[in-house]
């Protein structure tokens, strides 16, 4: 039998292209670099590895008509998926428990084999612990009757991913704390689901939720002073560490964050943190995250800083020193007027309580 040898740079050669684009570039919201191509020959060809990552990633940013019903039918999965852990996890579990329950609905019935990332699945003081969970913190906790739990999971369906927080108590009853807390993180979540539409900054939505959270905390007596003040001095990031949410799609922190043409990482407490900068377009797909969390480190930071401390009353806030944090994530695609929210889990205290009774 004669042995077929297929030369790809013999079959571009009779293409005879002035220049070969390769894909090359970094997601700037992972980190992780994409590789250009490469085969035997190619050192005869003029390649350009620069000009078509950005193109390709701007086209990851707003999502096609097909792409948009499976990120709708993987963050349906997944809010699904959610409910189960919700109904079935009891005081007494460990942690991975309620992640194995997670990962059974996703492949069992929605058909995905794959997460879109590793589970958090924190309890107690560890769901202050923004990625919780790796494989130093593998998700073993036993979760004691009275403990807050923060599970983030997604799974991932023809790789394209979701990403889905969702933070209740492991009793299914709120005590007061817990209520406090979780309604502030609400409030900002409601905040920037309300606001979020084509045109909007996201920086502004990401102040907005900080703004809307400090604002509940003052109300629960943990803050005191005017709530313009405390953002300015930078205490949003001490109880929000992290940015509002990110890009989604083909990576759980998707590409088009920082490109060439967008704006540049903002240097404010806070927002430096922030994935993204840019204005919202109608068909962006994104991640609405806001938290609030208890760190040790960062609460003993805000006490000995003057212009921090004047807004913490001590006696409240050392009573949440082993709280650990509340986050609330939906998958939403931004539209001309505002937002079309693909997740479907309980979110108000009511709501949640009423499904975990059941």
């Amino acid at each position: 039998m004669k042995k077929c040898e297929f030369k790809i740079d013999a079959k571009i050669s009779e293409l005879n292209p002035s220049v070969l684009l390769t894909l090359s570039g970094p997601n700037t919201d992972s980190g992780l670099q994409a590789k250009p191509a490469y085969f035997q020959g190619i050192e005869k060809f003029i390649v350009d590895s620069d000009i078509l990552f950005p193109v390709i990633a701007e086209c990851r940013v707003i999502k096609s008509p097909a792409e948009i019903e499976v990120l709708r039918y993987v963050a349906r999965v997944s809010s699904d998926a959610h409910k189960q852990v919700m109904k079935q996890i009891r005081p007494g579990w460990h942690e991975y428990q309620g992640e194995s329950v997670f990962l059974h609905h996703s492949y069992s019935v929605g058909g995905c084999r794959h997460m879109s990332y590793t589970c958090i699945c924190g309890a107690g003081s560890n769901s202050a612990i923004l990625h919780y969970g790796h494989a130093g913190s593998p998700n073993d906790r036993l979760i004691q009757d009275g403990d807050m739990c923060l599970f983030d999971m997604g799974a991932n369906y023809g790789g394209y991913t979701s990403d889905i927080t969702c933070s209740f108590p492991v009793n299914g009853k709120f005590s007061a704390d817990q209520k406090l807390i979780y309604n502030a993180v609400l409030a900002a979540r409601d905040a920037v689901c309300a606001n979020a539409k084509d045109g909007v900054s996201w920086v502004d939505m990401h102040l907005l939720a900080n703004r809307e959270m400090l604002g509940q905390l003052k109300q629960g007596g943990l803050l005191q002073g005017e709530v313009d003040d405390m953002m300015a001095a930078g205490l949003n990031a001490i109880f929000q560490p992290h940015g509002l949410g990110h890009l989604l799609g083909l990576d759980v922190h998707d590409v088009g964050g920082y490109l060439s043409h967008c704006p540049e990482r903002p240097s404010e407490p806070g927002v430096n943190r922030l994935r993204m900068a840019r204005t919202l377009k109608a068909g962006m797909y994104v991640t609405i995250e806001p938290g609030c969390y208890f760190i040790e480190p960062l609460l003993n930071k805000a006490f000995a800083d003057p212009n921090l401390s004047k807004f913490l009353v001590k006696d409240q806030i050392d009573r949440f020193r082993t709280f650990g944090g509340v986050r609330i994530e939906d998958d939403v695609l931004i539209t001309q007027t505002g937002i079309d929210n693909f997740t479907f889990v309980p979110r108000t205290v009511e709501e949640i309580e009423a499904w975990m009774a059941k």
